[in-house]
């Protein structure tokens, strides 16, 4: 195959690895980095790329398979899939890149709804970027490290901004702008696909709670994850003065508890006396 990488022995020495197995002294691996399996009748299965799986959320994710689905579109010509970090909050996100085939005019919105008919919701990247060519290394291959950022974009969802429209979703699309590292959210945004998920919105629930000086459930956000349903959960737990929908626990006295066992009492005695009587 070779014996190294040209002018770069650090590369060299992370790919060209000790062969265990050779008999032969300084004989050689290369670490293709291709993600295989073998099979009983002795082949290889090519699963994708180790350095192309990332882990988000907790999921482990193959971008490669994410590309190859993309690839697939009539109206795509390359696409290209990176796992990128959002500057103010470290998390990761992933981005889609894709030029349009010849001719042909490519909405984000809807290459998302294609890959959610293919994939599970946490392999659709919440951003897709039309780009008219891909940049390349000098070996002709996709330079993904030259491939721009997103940093701030909205992702690309089915539907128009709307700016907030009074006071209240001011202030809550300000706290999920800052979370999420978006200069804009709408207040009809869905929350979920801004990409945000169980530690952020945790993390929302507690900023909420601050601003407005009230307790607000986790699970508001989950029934109404936007802006505009927040802003409409956050007004009627003010006027009834902050109050969230749970039960009022009350101290009971000792005799109160001792008079309720009583009463239980009787009434389970009851209760076998008319059974007794109806089996008579």
């Amino acid at each position: 195959l070779a014996r190294g990488y040209l002018g770069k022995p650090d590369l060299t020495a992370e790919r060209f690895v000790p062969d265990p197995f050779a008999e032969e002294m300084g004989a050689r691996l290369y670490r293709s980095g291709d993600l295989v399996r073998w099979l009983p009748s002795g082949d290889l299965d090519f699963l994708g790329r180790v350095d192309d799986q990332v882990k988000i959320r907790g999921f482990r994710i193959e971008l490669g398979e994410i590309e190859s689905v993309l690839a697939e579109h009539p109206q795509v010509r390359d696409a290209v899939v990176l796992a990128r970090e959002v500057a103010k909050t470290g998390d990761r996100r992933l981005v889609g890149y894709v030029v349009p085939a010849e001719g042909a005019s490519v909405n984000p919105g809807e290459l998302r709804t294609y890959l959610r008919e293919k994939l599970p919701e946490y392999m659709v990247p919440p951003i897709i970027m039309i780009l008219d060519e891909f940049p390349l290394t000098p070996n002709g291959k996709v330079d993904r490290r030259a491939l721009p950022e997103p940093e701030g974009l909205r992702p690309d969802l089915e539907r128009e901004y709307v700016a907030p429209r009074n006071e209240t979703e001011e202030k809550i699309a300000d706290i999920c702008q800052d979370l999420l590292g978006i200069e804009k959210v709408g207040v009809y945004d869905n929350f979920f696909d801004l990409g945000g998920h169980s530690l952020l919105a945790t993390q929302l629930m507690s900023r909420l709670r601050e601003t407005f000086g009230i307790e607000i459930p986790l699970r508001a956000l989950f029934e109404g994850p936007t802006v505009a349903e927040l802003a409409k959960t956050i007004e009627k737990l003010k006027e009834g003065n902050g109050q969230a929908a749970a039960p009022t626990i009350k101290r009971v006295s000792r005799e109160a508890r001792r008079m309720k066992r009583s009463q239980l009492g009787s009434e389970a005695a009851k209760g076998k006396d008319t059974m007794g009587k109806a089996g008579a």
